[in-house]
């Protein structure tokens, strides 16, 4: 039966070689359409988690600020003040956090022999390479060792590392910091930039190191990661655990400022979902015009071969023979068409390589520009519409012709 169908349908398709061509182009340039439109909306999602994950994804950064809220015998506008015992708090009261660590940071005075500039240093605990996702390009990161003994060692921003020492190998050289010497122990690679950020014009330095140049009683942030899903969970966790020991209301976001980067992602993930929506709706309508095209070809098809009908009815065809004989011949148009269709999205997302997303924004961020991958969900959802678009066109053509009145058909000029 399967092979009789596709016998006729070779044979319907080889009788109008030119029409049946066109037609297949039609639909070929619809799925081209719908594929490459679906590939950029994954290249996008894809773009924008490489920006998220390039800093850290499951993180979360806390800054002090001033109470909005009374709370208690607390007035509003009560500054916020971290120490470390915030940090054993956290760890204690929410689980789910993996890493933490303290930061304090300062506008320093950083030279090496005539080169000085002003650039701002982080003193941290080495979890800060972790949490931050801060990949060393040379020597090393400081370390537990560093921390414990309070070693003078630095460790540059890539631009850092360019303003002091101009291409000299920067690895055993020291620094002055505000006047104190420490032995840079690794370079850092060139992290994605904006604008006016001066992520890559930093300095790294231990915590315990810290002391030597602003006091550390009091934290500018706390830095954490975290091993769950629920972000929601481990925010409110921070904020209530700091709320108790501050004494301001776990809802005053003003009391502290919490940067989740996981919310972000979701949000931004929404965005994406929404734009993938949006462009398989476009590309189904553009798939659409090839659909109407195939109906249209089907339907004089139809008109063209109604004495055929006629005959194959008085020999003893079923409606349900013509139907599928008709509906073959659109559905191999549709499948060979969507075939070429697809190669010919290959092919362009192939030439066209990546297309400029964040790099037009930031430096060093080319690894976050849209790329027209073509992956197996692309693939099936192309699929999909293609088969809904396919059956739709054949059907209407296939069911007049099943309806034909087998006497009228033969009567037929």
């Amino acid at each position: 039966m399967m092979k009789d169908l596709l016998q006729q349908a070779n044979s319907a398709m080889r009788h109008n070689r030119r029409r049946t061509a066109l037609t297949m182009l039609g639909m070929a340039w619809g799925i081209a359409t719908v594929v490459l439109l679906l590939a950029y909306g994954s290249g996008f999602g894809r773009a924008i988690t490489t920006i998220f994950s390039h800093f850290g994804v499951k993180i979360i950064g806390v800054f002090p600020g001033r109470t909005s809220q009374q709370a208690g015998g607390q007035k509003a506008g009560t500054q916020v003040k971290f120490t470390l015992d915030d940090l054993d708090r956290l760890a204690t009261n929410v689980p789910m956090i993996k890493r933490i660590t303290p930061e304090v940071n300062k506008q320093a005075t950083v030279s090496n022999d005539t080169r000085s500039y002003t650039i701002n240093v982080n003193g941290d605990y080495p979890s800060i390479q972790r949490i931050q996702v801060i990949n060393v390009d040379k020597g090393r990161f400081f370390n537990e060792e560093d921390l414990a003994q309070k070693g003078r060692v630095a460790v540059l921003g890539s631009e850092a590392a360019t303003k002091l020492f101009s291409g000299q190998y920067p690895l055993g050289q020291k620094v002055r910091i505000d006047g104190i010497s420490f032995e840079v122990v690794g370079v850092v690679e060139p992290r994605m930039q904006e604008g006016d950020s001066n992520i890559n014009k930093q300095v790294y330095i231990p915590f315990s190191a810290m002391g030597d140049l602003k006091d550390t009683h009091y934290l500018d942030g706390i830095w954490l990661d975290y091993e769950t899903d629920q972000y929601d969970l481990v925010e409110r966790g921070v904020r209530s655990t700091l709320a108790e020991s501050h004494g301001f209301k776990p809802e005053d976001n003003r009391a502290v400022f919490v940067f989740d980067a996981m919310k972000q992602v979701k949000q931004f993930g929404i965005i994406t979902m929404g734009l993938k929506i949006l462009l398989a709706f476009i590309g189904t309508l553009t798939l659409g015009i090839g659909g109407v095209g195939l109906m249209n070809i089907m339907l004089v098809s139809v008109t063209q071969r109604t004495r055929e009908i006629g005959v194959e009815k008085a020999l003893g065809g079923r409606k349900r023979d013509i139907l599928l004989q008709f509906l073959a011949e659109a559905l191999a148009i549709t499948f060979i068409g969507g075939a070429l269709g697809i190669a010919l999205a290959y092919v362009v997302s192939l030439s066209v390589g990546r297309l400029t997303f964040y790099s037009a924004l930031a430096k060093n961020a080319e690894a976050a520009d849209i790329r027209l991958i073509i992956d197996p969900s692309t693939l099936v959802a192309a699929t999909v519409i293609l088969v809904f678009v396919g059956i739709i066109s054949g059907m209407l053509p296939a069911i007049k012709a099943a309806r034909l009145d087998p006497i009228e058909a033969l009567r037929y000029e």
